[in-house]
């Protein structure tokens, strides 16, 4: 789960972390009002949205007058943002934060991460902060500093000095540095933080450090005990389909292609996406009904999948252990005959019970198209999404 940048700020400038004075807006009239509280004579107004390089897509503007304050509000609220981290379908901008102008002497880099692949926590700084920071990390990686924490012993004094001296950071300094990268890693761990990124992090004229602009994202798993965490969730921001089942209580991450997807087993999924693509398609997307399946979780899926309008062809893959291949059956046949289904569907059942599943498939009587192994399934799937997109094709 992401939170906006105001939110991550607040949550840092409690663990220590420096940050300049700032508000929230929702209309032009309380960004003015914003920069009359917080005084001077230069501000930043940054759209909020669930997306880095906000500033190269338009979506932070400085401004010299509260004339200027007004114009950005208005530009910016209600404005679709494209990053490249946003796909082409961009973020809808629905709040701002006006942030006091800041006389920036230095721009740094500093990230903390979950590396899975080494079950460590990576701690990640560069001299060279800013917009192009993975242009940076692709010509020239030598740029960047990896510091490797080991969970169970946590950051050490000597790993946050070493980050600070790489880092470039004038003598005078160091110590506020240690103290802000050692209050980051307490609200990375405090908080199940998967990620906590500050860029740029600035050394400013007057000599202080500040966290320019801050993101955080959590491990979703964690939330049940996170729950001041869990109520700065902004469902606006992220893909409806996946909040909507996140809201079942089902797993789903939306995908581009065509093959919606009901699967058993997180990697079951996976290799089912696999073969879909090895057989020539591309799935819609990755969904994991677990292994409590009722008809009722079954026909709340189905939607699910079906709500995406790119679909053309299903395919349901279910290994039976603690599921029983009949009740999937029964919750196949109940979901297709309400939904009243318009593309084609494929099932493959395997497992407990799955005489039973097959037969009560066979004989409901509707058409859906049979397979005995994965393989067999994904080419199906194929098969039949390629017939529907024809037929698309000579309708138009």
């Amino acid at each position: 789960m992401d939170i906006h940048e105001y939110q991550a700020k607040e949550i840092l400038s409690g663990y220590g972390i420096k940050i300049a004075e700032g508000g929230l807006a929702y209309s032009p009239e309380d960004a003015v009002q914003r920069a009359r509280e917080i005084g001077g004579h230069v501000w930043a107004v940054k759209a909020q949205i669930h997306s880095g390089a906000r500033g190269k897509a338009g979506g932070i503007k400085i401004c010299k007058t509260h004339d200027e304050v007004e114009a950005a509000a208005e530009a910016l609220l209600g404005k679709r943002l494209v990053t490249h981290q946003t796909g082409s379908a961009g973020k809808v901008c629905g709040r701002l934060y006006v942030e006091a102008g800041t006389e920036i002497a230095k721009e740094l880099y500093f990230c903390f991460l979950v590396d899975r692949s080494s079950e460590r926590i990576v701690m990640v700084g560069s001299a060279q902060g800013g917009m192009d920071i993975e242009e940076l990390a692709a010509t020239n990686p030598e740029a960047i500093t990896k510091i490797y924490i080991e969970p169970a012993v946590g950051l050490q004094d000597y790993q946050a000095r070493e980050m600070a001296f790489k880092l470039g950071l004038d003598s005078e300094i160091i110590s506020h540095a240690v103290k802000t990268i050692k209050g980051c890693y307490r609200a990375l761990r405090a908080l199940d933080a998967s990620m906590l990124e500050i860029n740029p992090l600035v050394v400013t004229k007057s000599g202080e450090l500040l966290a320019l602009d801050a993101k955080m994202g959590f491990d979703e798993n964690a939330l049940f005990r996170q729950q001041k965490i869990s109520e700065l969730r902004d469902k606006t921001q992220e893909d409806p389909r996946e909040t909507a089942a996140a809201d079942r209580g089902l797993s789903y991450v939306g995908l581009d292609g065509d093959i919606g997807c009901m699967i058993n087993g997180a990697g079951l999924a996976m290799a089912t996406m696999d073969m879909i693509k090895l057989a020539g398609g591309e799935p819609a997307n990755f969904l994991d009904v677990g292994g409590g399946a009722s008809a009722e979780r079954t026909e709340k899926a189905f939607r699910l999948v079906l709500a995406d309008q790119n679909v053309k062809a299903m395919l349901v893959n279910i290994f039976a252990g603690i599921n029983r291949c009949d009740w999937i059956a029964e919750g196949v046949v109940q979901a297709v005959r309400k939904i009243d289904m318009q593309v084609p569907l494929i099932v493959r059942l395997s497992g407990t019970h799955v005489e039973e599943g097959q037969r009560i498939i066979r004989e409901s009587g509707l058409p859906i198209i049979t397979a005995e192994t994965l393989a067999e399934a994904a080419e199906k799937a194929v098969q039949a999404r390629n017939e529907v997109a024809a037929r698309l094709r000579s309708a138009a």
